[in-house]
């Protein structure tokens, strides 16, 4: 994973979001590049949905002062558990996963979490990791994922940095992919993409810890709920590896699979990086 040669800190210090309702909420900003430059903080941010949002984080999201809520979940997702938008945003649904024949696992995500037959019978035998990993290939691959990560980085340029929230329903996997295209495309070392994907196995797999026991009780087994509820390395590098066998390098993804000239890439350095 590594492409670093610097010393120097891979992030800058900074505060930090913990509102209850809306866990793995956190800013993609502090991230040093290998130009010396770091992604500006208050521009980019990425969460699980909005659905559960109670009034005292609806007042943290408010504070955010956000202008869009991109929204990356399939429409089934979308109508069982709608946002609860902070004044002032407009919606963006941007259907990463349409063209999938099956949709999305997140959206049986309530069955998975209380019925112990369903979970086994979906996750076990390493059938949870084989799905993410055929998942991370399809965000690279998907006509509709294209279009969703390609209308993402050209509305951040429209925008012109300012404050966006890009979240799925567990803010991990289509959001996980979002954060490390934008990381990557303004030039944060891989090792760091890398750290902030997994941040998500600290902030979110806590949250999951009551239900973990519950179903590993009843013979779910912890490592099968582990493969879905958590991030992997190995997923996020099966998305990097699709993009370079499938357009040769990371950069003609970025070009030829979502739309983002050189002269784009400039554009969202000077939008995102200070």
């Amino acid at each position: 994973m590594s492409d670093s040669a610097t010393g120097s800190p891979a992030r800058t210090s900074g505060p930090g979001l913990e509102p209850k309702s809306i866990p793995n909420l956190r800013d993609i900003g502090g991230w040093a590049t290998r130009d010396g430059a770091s992604v500006r903080r208050g521009v980019v941010y990425r969460s699980t949905d909005l659905s559960r949002v109670t009034d005292a984080d609806a007042r943290v999201l408010e504070g955010l002062g956000l202008t869009a809520v991109v929204d990356l979940r399939t429409a089934a997702e979308r109508e069982a558990a709608p946002d609860r938008m902070p004044a002032g945003a407009r919606h963006l649904p941007l259907d990463v996963l349409a063209d999938r024949e099956h949709g999305s696992i997140a959206a049986h995500m309530k069955e998975l979490l209380t019925d112990a037959a369903f979970a086994r019978e979906i996750l076990g035998d390493g059938r949870g990791a084989d799905y993410l990993r055929g998942s991370y290939r399809d965000f690279v691959l998907l006509p509709s994922a294209r279009a969703a990560y390609r209308t993402l980085l050209h509305s951040l340029l429209a925008d012109d940095g300012a404050p966006v929230l890009v979240h799925c329903t567990t803010g991990k996997d289509r959001t996980g992919w979002a954060a490390a295209v934008l990381l990557r495309a303004v030039g944060v070392e891989l090792d760091s993409v890398f750290e902030d994907y997994l941040l998500t196995n600290e902030l979110l797999l806590p949250v999951f810890e009551p239900i973990l026991a519950a179903l590993t009780e009843k013979g779910v087994d912890r490592a099968d709920l582990e493969s879905v509820l958590g991030v992997r390395a190995e997923y996020l590098e099966v998305a990097f590896a699709t993009a370079q066998d499938t357009f040769g390098s990371f950069d003609r993804y970025l070009d030829e699979g979502l739309g983002l000239t050189n002269t784009d890439r400039d554009r969202l350095g000077q939008a995102l990086l200070g």
